[in-house]
């Protein structure tokens, strides 16, 4: 049987229930949703969108990153929106991150999120 190791930071904010951030499993890292909480205050970032949007994604880079891995091993993200109508922003932020790999993705709209967050992010990365 495969190892599990379960990866925590605490440069990423700590889960809000029974869960991990992150499990590694053989060469896959697979990352909890990442709501807009700075992991400094625990407090959801409060703004516009593309304020949440950059937050969750910083969560998400500290997470890999605490595995060994960087964005760049991303296989595939799942990005949970409050508003459908904020999907172009979303995609500007996004692109910021992701400039030359482009993982696999699926965007949804949500009634509603933890905390009345506008986003959530997961993620599946490949540290082979």
């Amino acid at each position: 049987m495969t190892d599990i190791k379960v990866i925590k930071t605490t440069d990423a904010p700590a889960a809000i229930g029974p869960y991990s951030q992150g499990i590694l499993v053989g060469p896959f890292l697979f990352v909890s949703g990442q709501l807009p909480i700075d992991p400094i205050s625990g407090q959801l970032v409060v703004g516009e969108v593309k304020d949440q949007v950059h937050q969750s994604l910083k969560n998400l880079k500290t997470i890999i990153e605490s595995a060994g891995g960087t964005l760049e091993n991303a296989v595939k993200t799942t990005v949970f929106l409050k508003d459908m109508n904020d999907f172009a922003q979303v995609n500007e932020v996004y692109g910021q991150y992701f400039k030359d790999h482009y993982p696999t993705r699926s965007a949804v709209e949500v009634a509603c999120l933890p905390k009345d967050a506008k986003v959530e992010i997961e993620a599946i990365f490949y540290i082979g």
